[in-house]
């Protein structure tokens, strides 16, 4: 093989790598998007769920035969390293639920709510040290043996029935 056959192959190749890389590009570029789009579609169907039961939950202030003074959405609060956001709140002057609002309930649900969620509350939300502290899981979509699974440890779970709320409390 000549010096000149041999640059022409790196040439070839070089020339052939850079349609590669360019075509890589454009691929990398389609599936950003797709992930984007596949992301707001989950976010949307979680705004959808939040603003169903909040509403629901704002129309009739109870829940598990317990009256409340307000309900609150969307709470963000940090302090030091420690920030968490929680969906609802409804509080009266001696009980505060946590109600966390999810399309489809995973078990990684229920243990990051009675692990990670509840111990930040009681840092985050030193104002409710003397109420007594209920946890929900609400939600559109939930397996029999996850829903079974939340209400042996205490955790109301609140189905979508129509337009009706159902709440069903261990």
């Amino acid at each position: 093989m000549t010096d000149d056959e041999l640059r022409e192959i790196v040439a070839n190749l070089a020339l052939s790598q850079a349609k590669t890389d360019a075509q890589l590009a454009k691929t990398d570029a389609k599936l950003s998007k797709l992930a984007d789009m596949y992301g707001g579609v989950g976010n949307n169907q979680g705004k959808v769920a939040e603003e169903f039961y909040y509403n629901s939950l704002k129309h009739k202030l109870e829940l598990n035969g317990i009256q409340f003074d307000f309900i609150e959405k969307n709470i963000t609060r940090s302090k030091g390293a420690i920030e968490e956001e929680y969906d609802l709140l409804l509080v009266n002057g001696k009980d505060v639920f946590i109600v966390e609002v999810k399309y489809r309930v995973h078990p990684k649900d229920i243990d990051c709510l009675l692990g990670r969620k509840l111990a930040n509350f009681i840092k985050l939300f030193p104002e409710y040290q003397n109420y007594k502290i209920h946890l929900a899981l609400a939600t559109f979509a939930l397996e029999d043996d996850v829903k079974q699974m939340a209400l042996e440890q205490g955790i109301t779970v609140l189905q979508r029935r129509g337009n009706i709320v159902e709440t069903l409390a261990a």
